[in-house]
């Protein structure tokens, strides 16, 4: 007699596989380390520092 298998759990179980396994490509495709992001967010405000270090001082005035 074979055993006795609950088909909605096998389903359910199924489907968070397949989200599990999603969720991994999209993280190795989209993600970046709190490190980077740190790092892409000092670079960002270092190059605005440097475009605003070259605004002429009558520019600033007229803003």
């Amino acid at each position: 007699m074979a055993e006795v298998v609950n088909l909605n759990r096998f389903r359910k179980d199924r489907q968070r596989a397949e989200k599990r396994a999603e969720a991994d490509a999209n993280a190795v495709r989209f993600g970046r380390t709190k490190a980077e992001k740190d790092l892409e967010k000092q670079r960002a405000a270092k190059a605005a520092r440097e475009l605003d270090a070259h605004q002429r001082e009558a520019d600033k005035d007229q803003e």
